[in-house]
C-alpha cells in the first residue's frame, strides 16, 4: 500500500536535555558544507541529535520572542513571514532524524525517539498557545478581512493557514483547557510512537522457516532464491525464510501450493499487534482514541473525525463516508463475484475445501492465468528496478522536461540509497532526489515520500522516496511486481509535487496541501506506469534486453480490472474502519477488535477479505492519516478524472501537461484545492472515471 509520510516541522519538533557536544563538531548547527547543502551523513552521529534539538529550540524561541516584542504593528512580513522562516536549525535536524527513525532505525534512535516523545509537542504548543504571538497573527488576519491590507493569493493562504493553525491548536481556549490540551498532546506523541514500534517489533519477531524444499512447490525460482538468501541473512543457511515484508509475504500467498504455509503467514500478518504480549496494541489504541476524542471536544467538536476533516476538501466525516459507502456498494458485489469464481476453481480440484482468506491470492493467480493467460512471474523479468526507474525518468522528461542525473558524490544514510540531481527543462536545479527501495528489518513497511529540506523561494528541496521492493537474489536483479512498479511511479509523483513547487513560502510549498488533495499528483502518475506506449519504452528483459512483447502488454492491459473487487473492498474496509473509529463519541466500553468485527459484519465484509490494515497495525492512523485514510479514494476521484484530460488530448500532450504543472504541481497549498483542480480540468471531478478505472461499473 502506498503510503505518503511527511515529517512536517510544525508537528515533529523535538526537544531534549542532557548530552552536550562541542558546537563546532555538531554538523546540524551550521549549513552542511556540501555542494547542494545535503546532509553529511558521514559526519552525523547519534550524540549530535540531542544538542542540535536543544539549540534549534533555543533559536526558534528567540525568533518567536523577536516577533512578539516587535514594537511595530503586526504586518504580514514582520509576523507571518517571520514565523514561516523561523526554526531553521530544527528543520535541519528533524528532517534527518525522522527520516532515519522511519527508514533506517536502530535501538539508539528508537530510544531517543521515545525519550523525546513526551516533549515532541511541547515546543509546538509553546508557539501555538503563545497568546501574544496569536494576537499578532490574528491582527494581520483581521486587517486582511477588513480590507486594510491587500495580499496575493499565496500570501492569503499562508496567513489563513497560520491563523487557523493557532485556532486549531487551542490558542482561543481558556488557560485550563490549554493546560489539558498540552497534556493530551504530550501523551499522544509518546503513544503513537510506541504503537509503531510495537508493529515493527512484532513484524520482525516473525520468521516462517521452511526446512524442506518440497514445501515450496509452486513458487517461482526467483522467490525460492530470495527465501534462500533471506535464510542466510538470518543464519539459517540451507533453509528458506519468509518474513512479513510485503515483498516476501505476498509471493508466498500467491504461489505456494502448501496451504498450511499460506495460512501461517497470513494469520501472522493480520494479527500483528494482537497477541496479548508486550507488543499488543489494543489498549494502546483505545487510549489514543480516547485522548483524540477528548482533544476534539476541547476544540468544540463532537468527535475527532469532525476536527480532522474541517480543513480538508471533504469538510465533514459525513461527506467522506458518503463516498466510501457509495463505492462500497459497487466493490462488495464485485468481490463476492470474484470469490465465487475462486471457489469454482477450488471445487474443480475436488479437495472439498472452502475458500479462506489465505487462499485468495493463490487462486486469484490461477484465475488470472486461466482468464488472461497471464502469470505475473512471467512478466517480472521485464520489470527490473533499474528499468522501471528509467521508465519513470522517461515519463517525467516527456511530460515536464525534468531530468534525473545519478550521482555518487552525495552522502547517504545507507548503502541501499541512490541519489540524483534533478533539473528542469531549462537546466535549472529543481533539487536532489534520494531513492531507498530495499527492504530492511529496521525500516517501517510501506512506501512514502518526505523531505530533508523543504522548498521556499530560491531554496530547492531535498526529497526522498522510501519503499521495500523485491530484493535482488543471487544473480537476479531486483525484479518488481506490477504493483511495485506502480508504487515507484506513485511515490515519485509526490516528489514531483515537491520539486516543481513554485511557492515563495515554506508553509504552503510542495505537498503542504489538504490531506485529501495530496494524493492527486502521486496517484495520477500511476496511470503512465502501465500505459502501453510507456511499457514499450522501459519494460525490457533484464537478461536479453528484449522489449516486453506486444502480446504481454495486451494481457497486462486486458487484466487491468482483475481482482479489483478484492482490492477495492479491502481498501474501503480499512478506510471505513479508520473513519468510524474516529467518529466515536464515547470510548468508555470500547473493545477495539470487537468494534472492528461488529463494523465489518455490519457493512457486510465477507470472511475471505480482511481490511487492508486491521486496527492493531494500522500505522497510517498513527502517521498523519488519522481519520484520513479515505483520502486515497477521495483523491482517486480527482486523479482518474484528471487523467481523462490526457486520454482525450494525448498521453504526453504538452499543453495538458503544462496546465497540470501550472495549476496543480507548482501551486502547492497556495490556493483552494478545488479551485486549482477546476482551473486545470474546467469542471469538478466526476465519479464515473474512478468506477471505470477499477472496473466497478
Amino acid at each position: 500500500m502506498k503510503q505518503l509520510v511527511i515529517a512536517a516541522a510544525m508537528t515533529c519538533l523535538v526537544c531534549a536535555c542532557g548530552q552536550k557536544t562541542n558546537e563546532s563538531e555538531n554538523p546540524f548547527l551550521a549549513e552542511f558544507q556540501t555542494p547542494y547543502g545535503t546532509p553529511d551523513f558521514s559526519r552525523i552521529k547519534v550524540e549530535h541529535y540531542e544538542p542540535a534539538f536543544l539549540a534549534g529550540i533555543d533559536q526558534q524561541n528567540e525568533e518567536i520572542r523577536t516577533i512578539v516584542e516587535n514594537a511595530d504593528e503586526p504586518t504580514f512580513e514582520n509576523t507571518i513571514v517571520a514565523l514561516d522562516k523561523s526554526g531553521e536549525v530544527l528543520d535541519h535536524v528533524s528532517g534527518v532524524f525522522f527520516a532515519l527513525t522511519e527508514a533506517d532505525t536502530n535501538d539508539q534512535l528508537m530510544e531517543l525517539e521515545t525519550k523525546f516523545a513526551s516533549m515532541l509537542s511541547e515546543h509546538s504548543d509553546n508557539i501555538y498557545l503563545n497568546q501574544d504571538l496569536y494576537k499578532r497573527v490574528a491582527a494581520v488576519h483581521d486587517k486582511e478581512a477588513e480590507g486594510k491590507i491587500q495580499l496575493t493569493t499565496e500570501q492569503h493562504y499562508l496567513l489563513d493557514k497560520y491563523y487557523k493553525g493557532f485556532v486549531r491548536a487551542g490558542a482561543a481556549l481558556d488557560s485550563a483547557k490549554q493546560a489539558r490540551l498540552r497534556e493530551i498532546n504530550k501523551e499522544l506523541a509518546t503513544l503513537t510512537i510506541e504503537f509503531g514500534n510495537h508493529v515493527l517489533a512484532d513484524n520482525n519477531a516473525y520468521l516462517l522457516v521452511v526446512d524442506d524444499k518440497k514445501d515450496l512447490e509452486g513458487l517461482p525460482e526467483t522467490v525460492v532464491e530470495g527465501a534462500s538468501q533471506e535464510a542466510k541473512a538470518h543464519g539459517k543457511e540451507g533453509k528458506w525464510v519468509f518474513t512479513l515484508q510485503e515483498s516476501s509475504r505476498l509471493p508466498l500467498l500467491q504461489y505456494a501450493k502448501n496451504r498450511e504455509l499460506r495460512k501461517d503467514i497470513y494469520q501472522a500478518y493480520i494479527n500483528l499487534g494482537n497477541h496479548g504480549d508486550a507488543n499488543d496494541n489494543k489498549e494502546l489504541l483505545k487510549r489514543i482514541l480516547t485522548l483524540r476524542l477528548e482533544k476534539a471536544r476541547l476544540m468544540g467538536y463532537s468527535n475527532y473525525a469532525e476536527y480532522q476533516l474541517a480543513e480538508n476538501m471533504a469538510k465533514t466525516p459525513e461527506n467522506a463516508l458518503d463516498l466510501l459507502y457509495k463505492l462500497w456498494g459497487y466493490a462488495i458485489g464485485k468481490a463476492k463475484s470474484e470469490a465465487a469464481q475462486l471457489q469454482t476453481i477450488m471445487d474443480r480440484e475436488g479437495k472439498g475445501e472452502k475458500l479462506e482468506a489465505w487462499d485468495w491470492w493463490y487462486y486469484a493467480e490461477k484465475l488470472r492465468k486461466e482468464k488472461y493467460d497471464l502469470n505475473e512471474d512471467e512478466i517480472k523479468p521485464y520489470f527490473s528496478q533499474e528499468d522501471v526507474h528509467n521508465g519513470l525518468c522517461y515519463v517525467v522528461n516527456k511530460l515536464y522536461g525534468v531530468t534525473l542525473t545519478p550521482t555518487d558524490s552525495i552522502s547517504v544514510y545507507n548503502p541501499d540509497v541512490k541519489t540524483y540531481i534533478v533539473n528542469d527543462g531549462d537546466g535549472s536545479l529543481l533539487g536532489i532526489f534520494y531513492s531507498d527501495y530495499m527492504p530492511r528489518s529496521n525500516k517501517r513497511s510501506g512506501a512514502w515520500m518526505s523531505n530533508f529540506r523543504e522548498a521556499s523561494a530560491d531554496v530547492r528541496p531535498l526529497i526522498y522516496n522510501v519503499a521495500s521492493f523485491t530484493k535482488p537474489a543471487g544473480d537476479l536483479p531486483s525484479l518488481l511486481t506490477l504493483d511495485e512498479a506502480r508504487t515507484m511511479f506513485h511515490e515519485f509523483g509526490h516528489a514531483l509535487h515537491g520539486f516543481l513547487t513554485n511557492c515563495q513560502y515554506k508553509g504552503v510549498s510542495g505537498t503542504a496541501v489538504a490531506q485529501d488533495f495530496v494524493e492527486l499528483p502521486s496517484q495520477i502518475m500511476e496511470h503512465w506506469a502501465m500505459a502501453p506506449e510507456v511499457l514499450k519504452v522501459y519494460a525490457k528483459h533484464y537478461k536479453t534486453r528484449e522489449a516486453l512483447p506486444d502480446d504481454l502488454i495486451k494481457k497486462i492491459e486486458n487484466q487491468s480490472h482483475f481482482n479489483q473487487g478484492f482490492m477495492t473492498t479491502e481498501l474501503l474496509a480499512a478506510a471505513i474502519l479508520d473513519m468510524e473509529l474516529h467518529c466515536l463519541t464515547s470510548t468508555d466500553s470500547l473493545d477495539v477488535m470487537g468494534f472492528e468485527k461488529q463494523l465489518m459484519d455490519k457493512i457486510g465484509l465477507i470472511p475471505q477479505i480482511a481490511p487492508r490494515y486491521r486496527a492493531t497495525y494500522f500505522n497510517h492512523i498513527m502517521g498523519g492519516y488519522d481519520a484520513g485514510y479515505y483520502s486515497y479514494l477521495w483523491a482517486e476521484r480527482l486523479d482518474t478524472d484528471a487523467f481523462e484530460a490526457f486520454k482525450e488530448h494525448g498521453l504526453f500532450d504538452q499543453e495538458t501537461a503544462a496546465s497540470f504543472r501550472k495549476n496543480i504541481l507548482e501551486k502547492g497549498g497556495s490556493d483552494d484545492p478545488m479551485k486549482m483542480y477546476v482551473a486545470f480540468r474546467g469542471a469538478e471531478p466526476s465519479l464515473e472515471p474512478l468506477l471505470e478505472s477499477r472496473g466497478l461499473k
